[in-house]
């Protein structure tokens, strides 16, 4: 079970990985194309090349967790990014809408507040 916290960090690689990679390719993948820190207790999200299989990494505190699904029928698709790069940062609920089959890219949100940075 994937449990989210609204405030939870994630990280969507939009370059397909080999997902034959376990924990220490993943860890690499983070760290060379995410250019993020595998032990920050963010999610870090890749999925195949076909679209059909999806791995998460996730620190606990104490060691490294991954999750892992298959589809057997449909894709998962993660919207592009802005600058062509492969890290895309987006919030929790933007994740389980992948997960469900959502397009989040043609998702319509209503606006809401967002405090200023400091």
């Amino acid at each position: 079970m994937l449990n989210l916290l609204p405030q939870a960090r994630v990280w969507l690689c939009t370059r397909p990985a080999d997902l034959r990679k376990s924990f220490d390719g993943l860890f690499g993948l983070v760290q060379q194309w995410l250019g993020g820190d595998p032990l920050s207790g963010e999610l870090f999200v890749f999925r195949n090349k076909a679209g059909d299989r999806l791995k998460i990494l996730l620190w606990e505190g104490d060691g490294l967790v991954i999750w892992y699904k298959r589809l057997e029928a449909g894709t998962f698709r993660f919207p592009p990014t802005a600058d062509g790069g492969c890290a895309l940062a987006v919030r929790p609920a933007d994740l389980l809408l992948v997960l469900e089959g959502i397009d989040v890219a043609n998702v319509q949100r209503r606006p809401r507040y967002q405090r200023p940075p400091a």
